[in-house]
């Protein structure tokens, strides 16, 4: 691979902009190239203690070489190998020349890639699910702040009855609390591939063992204990089953939706001046007008969610498409698709941790949108306010539908302020109704904070309690 050292060449925004230094480590050369090695170690390792004629020495020299990697050195030998495995297996003979002649022994490509991918996925899915923990913890706090705060909420984005800011980030949070299931679920779902040679039925291990299939078997075991796996796959081809890579692309797309959805609101809140994210001092809204606010972390997030969602359609095609033990068009497709897929997601949490934490409510704003939208809210009330005063529930409902449509006539055709309450107090038959009781707005929030309440007890509680060791002190060192 040729360094970039101008800036003539393109650049991956997700590596030199968005993503975590965590997560750009994960899918590293470095990492991937070092676990290859691990591989090969814990291969010799397992062959030598089944019996097979790998030596301490060699064994020994192999661990002292496991990050010393020449990258030029491997580069050169793909370049005349054509083959970035056997480039590898060169390269890490080249450190550890006496163990040269076991390197790699019995094995097949897959072996290492494979198995390297899965490590990935799989540690790049622990990332995640510690991002998404500290989305619902910031979700679950600013819910119990504002469980109080009425504010208009909307159904087709049209004033509807009431709620309270903090019941509204509870849908926000019990989104990801789903997502977060969802990736626990694949974290422990991932087998190791294995030891399962060419086109996995491990002929080339049985006859490296003279036939002792008991000791091809305890070999795979061996081999995916010490890598971390406790299970392997059953059964494979070539290669592992590429539907794996589909199922977690469709979690990772979930939560693509799941920050897209709350991204959107808050930009939509934005735009009503009533909830916004967090704004610098010294940003720049927009290079013309000085006096905008615009939304652009919430743009971002909805932006790289929109190419999560995306990307999540290739692996399942490229699942439709394997051939029989294997093709290889799965190749080019799998080194964009799935690490691009992580580091955009690790991207989108990152910074949606910083919207959520800083999210600014203007209370009086939100007042002041319920108080143009509560005489309309308010009128079933009002009637039987006026009901139980004596009033004849027919008449009362006809004399508040007159009112209305006058009242909305003001507001539509003239621009003018919602009179409807002056012109029901004004009318004898509501005469008795105390109308400021009845246009309070906490009478009209039903069980809001009870149900924030509920939800911070019995869903985000039992989650924080029972993934309270997967909680990982992360870098959040972006550019958001």
């Amino acid at each position: 691979m040729k360094k970039n050292t101008t800036h003539n060449v393109y650049e991956n925004p997700l590596i030199s902009r968005y993503s975590s230094n965590e997560m750009l480590g994960i899918f590293s050369p470095r990492f991937k190239f070092g676990t290859w090695r691990r591989l090969w170690l814990a291969l010799a390792e397992s062959q030598a203690e089944l019996g097979l004629p790998v030596t301490t020495r060699q064994l020994a020299q192999m661990r002292r070489n496991l990050d010393e990697i020449d990258f030029n050195r491997a580069a050169r030998y793909e370049k005349k190998f054509r083959h970035d495995v056997m480039a590898h297996v060169h390269t890490f003979g080249d450190a550890a020349p006496l163990a040269r002649p076991i390197i790699h022994l019995g094995a097949t490509s897959a072996f290492v890639g494979d198995n390297t991918d899965l490590i990935q996925m799989r540690k790049g899915l622990e990332l995640i699910r510690a991002r998404l923990l500290r989305i619902i913890e910031l979700l679950g706090r600013f819910a119990r702040r504002y469980r109080k705060l009425a504010t208009l909420g909307y159904t087709h984005f049209q004033p509807a009855q009431l709620t309270t800011a903090g019941k509204r980030a509870t849908l926000w949070c019990y989104d990801f609390t789903l997502d977060l299931e969802e990736i626990h679920y694949r974290i422990n779902s991932i087998c190791f591939r294995g030891v399962k040679g060419t086109t996995g039925t491990q002929a080339s291990f049985l006859k490296l063992f003279n036939g002792n299939h008991k000791k091809v078997a305890r070999l795979e075991k061996m081999v995916a204990s010490k890598m971390g796996f406790t299970k392997t796959s059953p059964v494979s081809g070539q290669t592992y089953n590429r539907k794996i890579d589909a199922n977690v692309l469709a979690s990772l797309c979930g939560i693509a939706q799941s920050a897209h959805k709350i991204s959107n609101d808050v930009r939509l809140l934005a735009h009503l001046k009533q909830i916004e994210e967090p704004f610098e001092k010294s940003q720049i809204g927009s290079s013309a007008m000085a006096y905008k606010r615009n939304p652009m972390r919430s743009e971002r997030i909805t932006s790289l969610s929109r190419y999560v969602i995306s990307l999540a359609s290739s692996p399942a095609m490229t699942a439709a498409e394997q051939w029989f033990e294997r093709t290889l068009d799965d190749s080019a497709n799998k080194r964009l698709a799935v690490a691009e897929a992580f580091l955009a997601v690790d991207s989108i949490l990152c910074i949606l941790a910083n919207v959520v934490d800083g999210l600014v409510v203007y209370p009086k704003v939100i007042a002041a949108a319920i108080q143009a939208e509560l005489p309309f809210m308010a009128t079933e009330n009002i009637i039987m306010a006026a009901v139980n005063a004596g009033g004849d529930r027919q008449q009362l409902h006809e004399a508040v539908r007159t009112h209305s449509m006058a009242a909305a006539a003001e507001v539509k055709q003239h621009g003018r302020a919602n009179d409807l309450i002056k012109r029901l107090k004004n009318d004898p038959a509501f005469a008795k109704v105390d109308f400021k009781n009845v246009l309070k707005a906490e009478h009209y929030i039903g069980r809001s904070p009870e149900q924030v309440d509920e939800f911070l007890r019995e869903v985000v509680g039992p989650i924080k309690r029972k993934f309270r060791k997967y909680a990982l002190a992360v870098d959040m060192e972006l550019q958001v």
